[in-house]
């Protein structure tokens, strides 16, 4: 399978929610009831946090 493009992991990151720490990315999943299907990971496009499906 082929890397994504800077261009496709830019796209990929803007399309997201962004959190400034993990904590905050995973209270998020929390209130939304999904912590245990959701984990937090720093975006290496942006520096801040998302969520991800496990």
């Amino acid at each position: 399978m082929k890397k994504p493009t800077v261009e496709q992991r830019k796209s990929m990151c803007t399309g997201k929610r962004r959190y400034r720490t993990q904590g905050d990315a995973l209270d998020a999943a929390l209130c939304a009831g999904v912590e245990r299907q959701r984990a937090a990971y720093r975006c290496t496009v942006c520096g801040h946090w998302h969520l991800t499906s496990r």
